[in-house]
């Protein structure tokens, strides 16, 4: 699809979201379009089912399938098997860098934290579908055009029952940060 298309598009289904994962989605990206989702197993999504802005604020929400035989079920715990915490809120993190992405940011996307986090809830491997509702808070891009950053809020659901909350989540794209951490490294590669 052309990047026009992509930006343009309110829902993603699996197919798209790993040939995004692989750079291979955007058949036109602009020069310094760096931005990826991970691939699995990372990949905490199995579909967008709607993304949308008004300005600077907007929402996205995600979906994933919970499967029986997920990776992280096998080690975590054995007897007791949970998904971890930290992986539902690397799939908002997901979401929120997504986002940046469709709102035409450039750039390597980078977690940069999150202000708060509750888990009231848990995900087995008996439940069925995971939600991901993000509220995009501020989505800017800085005055030299060189990173976006975005801030969310979101709430994570399994089989429609809130689970986790998260407060201020954000992320950030980075123009020329691949460039700059190879630079980085062989100049302290030299140094040594």
């Amino acid at each position: 699809m052309t990047h026009a298309e992509f930006r343009s598009r309110r829902s993603f289904a699996l197919p798209e979201l790993l040939a995004f994962a692989h750079g291979r989605l955007i058949d036109d990206a602009p020069a310094g379009f760096a931005t990826r989702l991970p691939l699995p197993p990372m990949l905490m999504l199995d579909r967008i089912v709607d993304v949308r802005h008004d300005g600077a604020r907007g929402t996205i929400v995600g979906e994933r399938d919970v499967r029986p035989d997920d990776w992280f079920f096998e080690c975590h715990f054995a007897g007791d098997p949970v998904q971890p915490g930290c992986l539902g809120v690397d799939a908002v993190w997901q979401l929120i860098g997504f986002f940046c992405a469709w709102r035409g940011g450039l750039g390597a996307g980078r977690a940069l934290g999150c202000g708060e986090i509750a888990f009231d809830g848990q995900i087995r491997p008996h439940d069925r579908t995971v939600r991901y509702a993000v509220d995009i808070r501020r989505c800017t891009t800085v005055a030299d055009g060189t990173a976006m950053l975005a801030i969310g809020d979101a709430t994570v659901s399994v089989d429609d029952a809130p689970i986790y909350t998260l407060r201020g989540a954000r992320v950030g794209l980075f123009r020329n940060l691949a460039d700059a951490e190879r630079t980085a490294a062989r100049t302290n590669g030299d140094a040594a």
